[in-house]
């Protein structure tokens, strides 16, 4: 996981934003072949618990987390407690038949990844879903503790995601499942050019529909999603009265129609961190219909910036605290 910056001052920088997204299409197309395919393939339940290091994290993580909810047990041989917490993940794991996948990461020989996730203390344990990184508990916590955890875990990936989990064959040899072929999306090098070209003339909506006529016929394409949530950002901010706006939203700190716009000046100003500390205090602090909203806007910003900058990692956290 590489941490990106982007610069929202002038042209979308598409070779940034490739990388963020790449994951993702390539578990989408994987799951897209396994259907045409009559369905994925079973694993073995031995296949439900896997040793991860950095090289395999993008695989064995990021991509797998597009079809189960992927749980992450930050161990160490040292750590007394991770002793008691990972055989009872491990039978976990077993015992939900699919519904989860448990990736175990040794943190002595992945220092990298303990960073990029802010890890304090061990154990730790993460959940990604949908490429989305959350925070479950640390320490040994009891059984039923992390029974209700995985179940709103599991919940949260059928709901919001469509994870339906992984098939199970008690009968299937441990490595008798193999990933399926990706499937190559189609060549889109002139509608991306014309996108780019676009955004150098300053025609935010001729880019806006350049990235719409990609996702028309591959509606995963990384760059041109990517380049898309860029795109309309830039299209929201650029008739904003930036003064009128900032006052708006500190004459209201409730108003969530006036956060939201100023969280979008926030990003396009490079102040990443108070964009999205803006819209997770708006998350806090409304309910229904409001939340939403703020919600939406603020995993909308998400894809603007990159799954794996550090600073989405930190209000993705921040954003899970106030959500469960």
């Amino acid at each position: 996981m590489q941490p990106r910056n982007m610069s929202m001052s002038g042209v979308v920088d598409l070779a940034a934003v490739k990388a963020a997204g790449e994951a993702k299409v390539k578990a989408e197309q994987a799951r897209a072949q396994a259907a045409r395919q009559g369905g994925p393939t079973a694993v073995a339940p031995s296949a439900l618990v896997i040793d991860v290091d950095e090289a395999g994290f993008e695989r064995d993580v990021l991509q797998r987390s597009a079809e189960v909810p992927v749980v992450i047990d930050f161990w160490a041989e040292w750590c007394e407690p991770c002793k008691q917490l990972g055989p009872l993940l491990e039978r976990l794991a077993v015992e939900y038949n699919g519904r989860f996948l448990l990736a175990k990461i040794d943190v002595d020989a992945n220092q990298m990844l303990m960073q990029q996730f802010g890890i304090q203390g061990i154990p730790a344990v993460f959940a990604v879903v949908a490429g989305q990184a959350l925070p479950l508990f640390q320490g040994a916590a009891p059984e039923a503790q992390i029974r209700e955890t995985l179940d709103q875990l599991i919940q949260v990936g059928e709901e919001r995601f469509g994870l339906t989990g992984i098939a199970v064959d008690p009968d299937a040899a441990a490595d008798g499942a193999s990933a399926a072929a990706p499937v190559p999306a189609g060549p889109y090098d002139a509608l991306l050019e014309a996108a780019m070209s676009a955004l150098d003339a300053g025609d935010l909506a001729g880019a806006v529909q350049a990235y719409k006529n990609v996702l028309a016929d591959d509606p995963a394409h990384p760059e041109a999603k990517l380049g898309l949530a860029q795109a309309e950002l830039l299209t929201r901010v650029q008739d904003m009265d930036p003064q009128q706006v900032r006052k708006n939203a500190a004459d209201d700190p409730a108003d969530v129609t006036a956060q939201i716009a100023a969280a979008d000046l926030d990003l396009v100003g490079g102040h990443v961190e108070d964009a999205f500390g803006r819209l997770v205090d708006a998350v806090r602090r409304t309910a229904g219909e409001d939340r939403d909203a703020a919600r939406l806007r603020l995993l909308e910003l998400f894809e603007v910036i990159g799954s794996d900058d550090p600073r989405v990692t930190t209000a993705r956290q921040a954003l899970a605290r106030v959500l469960f």
